[in-house]
């Protein structure tokens, strides 16, 4: 299927008004034109999850742009995810992008925490468990009535020791992201417009997902976070069991998005794990978009590369299938 003439691929790296009413009518003419019939109408039903293509993540001049080791990664991405929406308008049942949501006061966060002077740790800083043992690191004590721990100090311990006996990332602290309300939390205006295009196409509108808004934990996957429970044993979060069954209720599920090394990676990992708690096979129906994903370098500081193949191998492995743009999708193993 052509690209519609609004899309230029430069505007893949700037922040615009959608034309909502002038998309709208354009993309009732194109479905028209283009024979386009209506999602609840597809035999083989195809769910694109998009995870947090968010300004914060994919724009060079934002917080947490990812890179990749080209150092445009999210920007080629979008555009090649924006051609692959409007290639393939009639076979996408619907689009689901998830929204990494936060405010300052999380575990993450720089305000959530202080040294023994009252000073804020500088962006990128991890701590340990060791770091909270030894007081390098403790929790703001201004942020206590903003917060529902009854002992965040006792918190702040069993969360960096439940992260390092699950094997998980150390607590990094990121710069302010995604703030709620902000520029940055707003998808890519390319992209969401192009969701908007399939939404008035198809008759299948978005299905926004959001995530990351818990101010005691970490929540790189939309399926689960970090940790779910206090010291005590008391739930703080939990299992997004809701979305999880609503993408396993397609015959495909398509994944791209941002950072391939992180929310990515943690979200498959998380649908893995569900899907071979109920049906090995069901990984067959997982397409992992891999030009459309970039994982996180930093140049001279840090590069997450390996890590993000060395899960994609993993995944592969149990069944699910690396594909890129460049293969009709038509051409797809089981599609």
């Amino acid at each position: 299927m052509p690209l519609p003439n609004f899309f230029t691929p430069d505007q893949v790296e700037t922040v615009y008004r959608v034309p909502y009413q002038d998309r709208a009518t354009a993309a009732r003419t194109w479905a028209t034109e283009h024979h386009i019939t209506a999602a609840s109408e597809d035999t083989v039903r195809i769910c694109l999850l998009l995870i947090d293509v968010q300004n914060t993540f994919c724009l060079p001049d934002f917080e947490l742009f990812v890179g990749g080791r080209s150092g445009r990664g999210a920007v080629e991405d979008n555009r090649r995810l924006c051609e692959f929406i409007y290639s393939n308008l009639g076979r996408i049942t619907a689009i689901a992008p998830t929204l990494d949501t936060h405010n300052a006061a999380q575990i993450f966060h720089p305000l959530f925490w202080v040294d023994d002077q009252g000073q804020h740790p500088a962006p990128m800083t991890s701590i340990t468990y060791g770091d909270v043992v030894q007081g390098q690191w403790r929790v703001n004590p201004q942020m206590a009535p903003y917060l529902s721990a009854p002992d965040l100090q006792a918190f702040a311990l069993h969360y960096t020791q439940r992260l390092e006996k699950d094997g998980k990332y150390p607590l990094t602290i990121w710069p302010y992201h995604s703030m709620l309300g902000g520029i940055g939390h707003a998808l890519v205006s390319a992209v969401e417009e192009a969701c908007f295009f399939h939404a008035i196409a198809r008759n299948s509108p978005t299905r926004y997902e959001i995530k990351g808004d818990n101010p005691l934990t970490e929540n790189y996957s939309v399926l689960r976070p970090e940790v779910l429970e206090d010291g005590q044993g008391v739930a703080i979060a939990h299992k997004n069991t809701t979305f999880t069954n609503t993408l396993l209720s397609f015959d495909a599920i398509i994944v791209a998005g941002q950072a391939k090394s992180h929310c990515v990676a943690w979200t498959v990992d998380d649908l893995l794990t569900e899907i071979q708690a109920r049906d090995a096979k069901l990984a067959q129906k997982v397409y992992l978009l891999e030009d459309c994903t970039s994982p996180v370098v930093v140049p001279g500081v840090v590069d997450f590369t390996e890590a993000a193949e060395s899960a994609y191998e993993r995944f592969a492995a149990a069944g699910m299938h690396r594909v890129t743009t460049a293969t009709p999708l038509a051409d797809w193993p089981g599609l």
